[in-house]
């Protein structure tokens, strides 16, 4: 009966998600040519549309454990599903955010993507791709924007705690920034992969400003045991 009940609610939710993202990319390509300040905008109401209609549906909250900073960092996110990458729209003020490549493969969202702060790369492309992105990083830093970055390079099951991806380290050498890291607990709810959903809190917890210019086997070592502090394996077993 539970799980008749979240593959219901699961099927509402996509509806109302997909259903009303659709007109939003579609006035978002409309005003690309004109202002850049109005599509942030829309990003920032993108992201509240989809936890609304996560709340609304799924029965799904977010709860933020610790202090957003205001001024301009790297944030290093854990990642366990969807749910995080249309939150930090919602939650931080225009985040420039490095993505996979394969999603610029996405029709008029890619381009609407570019245009707002995403910043692809080719995981496989090797050095060339490292520098393309570390160019569009320094221009994003320039303007005053913070970085977000998933430093494990992928989603993650819940309880799994790969190292980091070698483009964190350069990242963060590049940027000169502070490193605020978030450990968030999402993927036991919404899955990463698999359709039906469930009700509950998901947790972003915030730690401790890291400053910048650490030596990469310091800074790698305090960001990977501070996005993981909400999954460890008894926990999400239990």
């Amino acid at each position: 009966m539970r799980t008749a009940l979240a593959l219901f609610r699961s099927i509402l939710f996509t509806i109302a998600f997909y259903g009303g993202s659709v007109p939003i990319v579609i006035i978002a390509f409309i005003i690309l040519p004109f202002s850049r300040h109005r599509l942030q905008g829309m990003a920032r109401a993108w992201g509240g549309y989809h936890y609304l209609c996560a709340r609304t549906f799924l029965g799904i909250r977010a709860r933020i454990d610790g202090e957003i900073p205001q001024g301009q960092v790297l944030y290093a996110i854990k990642h366990e599903s969807f749910f995080e990458t249309i939150e930090l729209l919602r939650i931080f003020n225009r985040p420039a955010v490095v993505a996979k490549i394969e999603l610029s493969r996405i029709p008029l969202w890619s381009q609407i993507a570019r245009t707002y702060g995403m910043i692809f790369i080719d995981r496989a492309g090797g050095a060339v791709a490292l520098r393309a992105m570390m160019t569009e990083v320094r221009r994003f830093v320039a303007e005053g924007r913070s970085i977000v970055i998933y430093p494990e390079g992928t989603s993650i099951p819940p309880g799994e705690q790969p190292p980091l991806q070698a483009g964190f380290a350069g990242l963060y050498k590049l940027a000169k920034l502070p490193v605020v890291p978030i450990a968030l607990d999402s993927g036991h709810l919404y899955p990463r992969r698999g359709f039906i959903k469930h009700p509950g809190v998901v947790t972003y917890k915030f730690g401790e400003i890291i400053p910048a210019g650490l030596p990469r086997e310091e800074i790698e070592a305090r960001v990977h045991a501070a996005i993981n502090v909400l999954n460890d394996p008894r926990r999400i077993s239990s």
